[in-house]
Order: C-alpha cells, then sequence, then structure tokens
C-alpha cells in the first residue's frame, strides 16, 4: 500500500501534473492533489502526494521538505488522518452587524 504525504507551503502555480512530475523523481506516483478553495478555485497553499511505497516516501521526504519547488521551499512529511471536527453551526449567513 502507497504511504500519504502532506505537502505544504505550495505556490499558486503549482499544479497537479507539476507535484506528480517533481515527486516522480523518486518513485511511483500513485496521486496527487492540490487543495483548491472551494468558492474561487484557487490552491490553498498545499496538497497531497500518495507514494508508491515506504521507501519512496522516505525518500520524498528526505529529498523535498525544504527543497524549493515554483520559488517556495516546500514543507514535506507524512500525512495524519484527518481529526474529528464537530459540524458547523449555521449562524444566520447574513453577516451579523447591526445598521
Amino acid at each position: 500500500m502507497g504511504k500519504k504525504l502532506y505537502v505544504g507551503n505550495l505556490s499558486w502555480n503549482t499544479t497537479e501534473e507539476s507535484l506528480r512530475d517533481a515527486f516522480s523523481q523518486c518513485g511511483e506516483v500513485t496521486s496527487a492533489q492540490v487543495i483548491t478553495d472551494r468558492m474561487s478555485g484557487r490552491s490553498k497553499g498545499f496538497g497531497f502526494v500518495e507514494m508508491g511505497t515506504q521507501e519512496e516516501a522516505d525518500a520524498a521526504i528526505a529529498k523535498f521538505n525544504g527543497a524549493e519547488l515554483d520559488g517556495r521551499a516546500l514543507t514535506v512529511n507524512e500525512a495524519r488522518p484527518m481529526e474529528e471536527r464537530p459540524p458547523r453551526q449555521d449562524r444566520g449567513g447574513n453577516g451579523g452587524g447591526r445598521w
């Protein structure tokens, strides 16, 4: 089974294709995802890469953590499972300001 990596401090210009291309230097990339804002479609500045094996993931962390991609120094480490969060409460949505 592959190993999922968190990749932070991505440039706004980094695409899933360029992320995949860079990490493929360390082995098989089974998936590459740049997380985007739902409303604007703009990158949130982080993403995830899944490498084929633990050894390839370790090599990618060693090579890319602190290295530059598209002019930004990356933060790369093993992805942690998403934590449970309480559901958001709807607060009316009209800005809440008084006039």
